[in-house]
């Protein structure tokens, strides 16, 4: 799969492009310039190649525009394709032919020059000027408008040799992936818990909250599965937030939600946990998703009080969701690495036992020996509930049904004690489980 890289100064649309090739939202799409800052990646919606979007190419000295700068010009170097492109409307600036210059000396990779912005020729500058910056011929391209494309897939199948008079099989090599998202508030430490998993560099790092604003999706392979990371952009309270951009970027964050198998809640194991870190985790629950809070910066808390912390913590998300029995939660420390593959073993453990299918036999037999140790109250007419048959109906969450007989009105204390003992006979005590009851028809009621 050939790796193609969209470059340029900001502003030039290069976001827009990338969801408009991928027919994702994925890249963040706003009118102000240097919105873009990690380099996000994605598949062609109709060929098997890979695409990046990168941060607008800045002249910094330091800080997140220089390490923005640093990352796009990593993903040039190791492209073997290149979309630079330029503002229409603006024409050619000394940025574009300063950008230019870079990317001939960064990579041997063939460049297509697109001019985009191109939906009007009325508004167009003079593209005569582009031919300067060496790339050829410009190519006139629309990306809020879906214009121009059939270039761009002429250019990248010609370096690919791909045979455009079969079929394109679309690939899923992705959804065999656990996906898994790390969701959290601000400066929790999400970006450095994906570079140690990763093992370099991939995301920016600052000790400052709102640093990470898109989803970045990262395929990688850790403790011998083939994952995909999904660092997310910090959550804050909604009081808290005034700029749209960070609300544009919460709402990305929240959507990661049902977009992912598998949920990292963050904390910071320094500070108390707060309110809306369970606003989090039900979010997680009700979308039926694995959830697993790490306690990060572990390594900072007092040995004394850690048995303790830990202690509280459980309790506090026990009580606080009826869907779990036990809570996953893990102590780590992104910054050393402890406790970091034990985390992704005990996802690995659960993710395996939520794709299962639970004989339908042995879910009644642990039904009925439930049944058998305490019995269904009466119903509000005073008759008894028979609980006839159960079965297994959905995962993610894990759905039970259970066909009663009689009154259906079972209460919601009769209800929980079934999911506990169902959740502890079949090892689902880390899952999110749902139970549902069907009124048996009865035969003789006509």
């Amino acid at each position: 799969m050939i790796k193609v890289t969209i470059a340029g100064r900001p502003n030039t649309g290069k976001s827009t492009l990338f969801n408009a090739l991928t027919g994702t939202r994925d890249a963040l799409v706003h009118d102000r310039p240097g919105v873009t800052r990690d380099t996000i990646s994605g598949t062609f919606r109709n060929r098997p190649y890979t695409l990046y979007d990168t941060a607008g190419l800045e002249n910094a000295r330091s800080g997140i525009a220089l390490d923005s700068t640093n990352m796009a010009i990593d993903a040039v170097s190791n492209s073997d394709a290149i979309l630079f492109v330029v503002d229409g409307r603006v024409g050619l600036t000394s940025e574009d032919i300063d950008w230019a210059k870079l990317v001939r000396r960064k990579t041997r990779a063939p460049v297509l020059l697109l001019v985009n912005k191109s939906e009007s020729e009325k508004r167009l500058s003079n593209v005569h000027d582009f031919y300067k910056l060496g790339f050829g011929e410009p190519v006139l391209v629309s990306a809020e408008h879906k214009r121009g494309f059939d270039n761009i897939y002429d250019f990248l199948d010609k370096i690919s040799g791909i045979d455009t008079t079969e079929p394109v099989q679309p690939t899923d090599t992705e959804d065999r992936r656990i996906k898994i998202a790390i969701l959290g508030q601000p400066n929790v430490g999400k970006s450095t818990f994906v570079n140690r998993v990763l093992g370099q560099q991939r995301q920016i790092v600052m000790d400052a909250p709102g640093v990470t604003r898109d989803t970045v999706k990262i395929p990688t392979k850790f403790y011998g599965r083939d994952i995909v990371l999904m660092d997310t952009a910090g959550l804050r309270r909604k009081a808290g937030v005034t700029d749209d951009v960070e609300t544009l970027s919460a709402l990305k964050s929240l959507d990661a939600i049902d977009k992912a198998d598998v949920i990292i809640l963050m904390v910071d194991a320094t500070r108390n946990i707060e309110n809306q870190a369970l606003g989090i985790a039900a979010r997680v629950y009700n979308a039926g998703k694995i959830l697993c809070v790490a306690l990060n910066k572990w390594d900072l808390v007092e040995p004394e009080i850690r048995d303790e912390k830990l202690l509280k913590l459980k309790h506090q998300f026990s009580n606080s969701f009826h869907q779990i029995i036990k809570p996953m939660i893990l102590a780590v420390s992104a910054e050393t690495g402890t406790g970091v593959q034990n985390m992704f073993r005990r996802i690995y453990e659960q993710w395996d036992i939520s794709m299962a299918q639970a004989p339908t036999s042995l879910i009644n037999r642990i039904v009925e020996k439930l049944v058998a140790d305490r019995q269904p109250p009466l119903s509000r007419l005073k008759r008894p509930m028979k609980i006839k048959f159960a079965r297994q109906t959905g995962r993610h969450p894990m759905r039970i049904t259970i066909n009663v007989g009689g009154a259906s009105d079972i209460p919601e204390s009769y209800t929980r004690y079934l999911r506990r003992g169902l959740a502890t006979a079949l090892k689902w005590e880390h899952l999110p489980i749902v139970i549902e009851y069907e009124k048996s028809d009865n035969p003789y009621e006509e």
